[in-house]
């Protein structure tokens, strides 16, 4: 059978980790034919962002352009953008229909602190947005609320499902607690989705893996809650494969192939 194809829009992550790696990782690893456009270049690895270069918006176009007018594309992920430009250039495209269950994870932040994006630039594309994928501190920055506890998170997504999206889930990952929740708002209301928070220092690309496997799962015809779900056991399970890992001495990557399973 032919596989499905997708796309991811992001950057390079130099380490392997995030960005394009890790989403043609979750793809091939999900049963999905991936396609890419590189919207940024990073040198990057476990310890950190040192350098970051985006690329013309022309070279983004030509990119989408070539990815589109050949392969069936069924879903669509956004990443790091790189650049307002950039956004405009992606933005040009959902608006002409061109980019089916596009899954927008509003990259701002490097795990290590690393400004990697804009607020602006990621709000021009959540209005063609089937699913936002934002973590706490990216719902905080594009509420300008608070987002430390579930309630808050509920909160947060609610809003910015009123911006545009179809869905958004705040993923909790990033909070301090014994359980990882993360709260998808969108038709139907609002659901949690809990699973035990993963003890690992292998937790580079998180944000983009769900982000990831949530776009193979819509690819596939799963609803949006359910391919939620599917996301976060995937994950969970990612991040269960690697917590003994010792690749890089900062914080390492997933298991994104079950390779310790």
């Amino acid at each position: 059978m032919t596989p499905r194809t997708v796309l991811t829009i992001a950057g390079s992550d130099s380490g392997g980790g995030a960005g394009i790696q890790a989403d043609l990782k979750v793809f091939a690893a999900l049963g999905a034919y991936g396609t890419s456009v590189v919207t940024a270049v990073t040198a990057q690895n476990t310890r950190g962002v040192d350098a970051v270069l985006s690329l013309p918006p022309r070279t983004v176009t030509d990119q989408l352009d070539s990815v589109l007018t050949d392969f069936a594309v069924r879903a669509v992920k956004t990443g790091m953008l790189g650049s307002p430009a950039v956004a405009d250039a992606v933005v040009e495209a959902a608006r002409d229909d061109r980019l089916p269950h596009l899954v927008v994870d509003p990259v701002l932040v490097a795990t290590s602190g690393h400004a990697l994006g804009a607020v602006a630039t990621v709000e021009r594309l959540l209005p063609f947005a089937r699913v936002a994928t934002p973590n706490c501190a990216e719902a905080a920055a594009l509420t300008g609320g608070r987002v430390d506890t579930v309630e808050e998170m509920v909160v947060a997504a609610a809003a910015l499902s009123a911006g545009g999206p179809d869905y958004v889930v705040v993923t909790g990952g990033d909070m301090d607690a014994e359980t990882a929740v993360d709260v998808l708002h969108g038709d139907g209301g609002t659901t949690l989705f809990r699973a035990p928070r993963v003890s690992t220092r292998h937790n580079h690309g998180t944000g983009c893996s769900f982000s990831a496997a949530v776009t193979v799962r819509l690819a596939l015809g799963d609803s949006v809650p359910a391919a939620v779900a599917a996301a976060k056991k995937y994950v969970t399970g990612a991040l269960l494969g690697a917590r003994d890992w010792e690749l890089g001495a900062g914080r390492g990557p997933l298991d994104h192939f079950s390779w310790s399973a």
